[in-house]
């Protein structure tokens, strides 16, 4: 079908973008944008056949609802021109932009910003392009300013303030310091008393805080169990005498403080956040979401700021986190705790993870048992393991074999060690100079996408063969940062796995067998947390046992723990 765009047919799309972060600045709207698009195209005479807006995108992509919309229109023929302010409108990248470019003129159309400085000459097309080139730069290099400003500012001992404080906190007058806000201060000083003191459950206080009508610092109705633990857990709220935080701190820092009090830390660089928005098919259309990853930092690229005491009792947070230790979230169900939930009871035949299962006899009587996702929900030709596995025969026979390892000592403590060297020695090598090449082979991945784009802009390359280039260099891209990224995860493995030892070295090595035995399901499920446990079901067989102590041990002296056969649930 012949394209009806033309040069003369003077029909226009204007297209305006804004991300989040020029949201949250003034001065850049989508408002702006529109009139002074809708200005040069009634001045040029173009009729605007539709105003299109990508409000709080990224230019980092061309998977936009809006820019999807704009390409759909220039695919149907009927654009001749799509406009926008600005050339980093259409995208940030210029091998994007270039692509657009080439696409829309495939159907005789032509992209144009309101600051293009070039012409339709390939000289002109080289001047847009080094001008694209330059604003990458610029832009690197005002993000990387940035980061090294923050980073100044936080070595200083200084805030980077955000849009609200800690609760319990204030800015000062030149927001970059907190000072105590007491009224708010007096509730986290009660959440600490109620959780460490008069060991209250993080679900119940905030039952009883929303019962006396106490405002939360959101505004909403609920205080959650998740805000309270982080209140809990934060060094923002436990005091630390001067010479605790000296090291952690730069002389000039230190100087400033009076070695006589105490100060909270508030911590900077602790996470590492990316986000990448993904585009998905779906029946009604296609819809779009941002994925967004956090990776925990080494403690040793954490820096401390000291901030003022919350003058709330040491003895009353290090009581409130040792109550909380042992409670995070797993699954529960059936008036019970499943100790081996989370991830720890695998199917040992299709390797799928075990889900609870509750039954209810015609008694009334509910019973307990562990069951094979994939066969609960597709049926027996999705995996043949037959069997539900009663719970609480399972869990007595992986406890007892867990505790026997805990009552000898001096052997678990080698087997921790040797699990732990065995992890350093798949590390060792070169991992600095590892991590070195991988970074190098990014640096070359964007002078190469460069190079490839200048070898287009110049005839020398078609738009297919820089479409497949630019594909080749992304896939290395991504191997790049998949291997950086696994290096940090073993890296950061492994400090887990010596905290871990030393955790259960501490809390369970030396116990009595009768104060072993009397561990709570919730404490076995903290044990096997930190020894990395992985536990294989098998039919008339018993559970076979794999962790950090190295190695895949059967239980060979419990029987067999899958039970009858019961009915399955309604709906199962």
């Amino acid at each position: 079908m012949p394209s009806t765009n033309g040069p003369g047919s003077k029909r226009a799309v204007l297209y305006a973008r804004v991300s989040t972060d020029e949201q949250a600045r003034s001065g850049y709207s989508l408002a702006q944008q529109m009139e002074a698009l809708r200005e040069y195209a009634n001045r040029e005479g173009y009729k605007i056949l539709e105003e299109v807006m990508d409000p709080g995108q990224s230019g980092a992509s061309l998977e936009r609802p809006g820019m999807d919309r704009v390409r759909d229109l220039v695919a149907a023929g009927s654009v001749s021109v799509v406009l926008a302010q600005d050339r980093d409108r259409f995208a940030r990248e210029p091998a994007y932009h270039y692509l657009l470019r080439r696409e829309f003129e495939e159907h005789g159309c032509k992209l144009k910003a309101l600051n293009d400085r070039g012409d339709d000459s390939p000289e002109g097309e080289l001047t847009d392009g080094i001008l694209d080139q330059l604003a990458k730069y610029e832009r690197v290099k005002t993000a990387e300013r940035t980061r090294r400003g923050k980073l100044r500012k936080v070595q200083e001992g200084k805030l980077l303030a955000g849009s609200v404080p800690n609760f319990g906190f204030k800015f000062n007058a030149t927001r970059d310091g907190y000072e105590v806000d007491e009224e708010a201060m007096q509730i986290v000083r009660r959440i600490f008393y109620m959780v460490g003191v008069e060991g209250r459950t993080l679900y119940n206080v905030g039952s009883v805080l929303r019962q006396e009508g106490v405002p939360t610092p959101n505004g909403k109705k609920l205080w959650s169990q998740t805000f309270v633990r982080k209140i809990v857990n934060n060094d923002i709220y436990k005091p630390h005498t001067y010479e605790e935080i000296e090291g952690l701190l730069a002389s000039e820092v230190t100087a400033m403080l009076d070695p006589g009090k105490k100060y909270g830390l508030w911590w900077f660089n602790k996470y590492r956040i990316t986000s990448k928005q993904m585009a998905e098919n779906a029946p009604d259309g296609r819809h779009y979401r941002k994925k967004t990853k956090t990776v925990r930092k080494p403690e040793s690229e954490w820096i401390a700021v000291p901030v003022p005491n919350s003058s709330v009792p040491r003895e009353w947070v290090d009581a409130a986190r040792a109550a909380i230790r042992n409670n995070r979230k797993a699954s529960s169900n059936g008036d019970r705790y499943w100790e081996l939930s989370g991830g720890i009871t695998w199917c040992g035949l299709c390797g799928a993870r075990m889900r609870t299962n509750v039954v209810k006899g015609h008694s009334g009587r509910k019973h307990f048992y562990y069951r094979c996702w994939k066969r609960m929900k597709f049926g027996g030709d999705a995996c043949p393991l037959p069997a539900n596995y009663q719970a609480h025969r399972v869990e007595s026979a992986v406890w007892g074999f867990v505790s026997s390892l805990l009552k000898n000592p001096e052997q678990l403590r080698a087997d921790l060690d040797r699990m732990i060297e065995l992890e350093r020695q798949d590390l060792r090598g070169n991992p600095d100079g590892e991590a070195k090449a991988w970074l190098e082979k990014l640096s070359e991945v964007d002078r190469k996408r460069s190079g490839f784009q200048d070898m287009a802009a110049e005839g020398l390359l078609t738009l297919d063969e820089l479409k497949v280039k630019l594909a080749t260099l992304e896939e290395l891209r991504e191997t790049a940062r998949w291997e950086l990224d696994a290096l940090s995860r073993r890296r950061e493995m492994i400090e887990g796995l010596e905290r871990d030892k030393d955790a259960l070295l501490e809390s369970y090595f030396g116990m009595v067998p009768e104060a072993l035995d009397s561990l709570t399901p919730e404490e076995h499920h903290y044990v096997y947390k930190m020894l990395r446990l992985r536990v294989a079901l098998r039919p008339d067989a018993p559970p076979e046992v794999s962790g950090m102590f190295g190695g895949s041990l059967d239980v060979s002296k419990t029987e067999t723990v899958s039970g009858p056969r019961s009915p399955p649930p309604r709906g199962i």
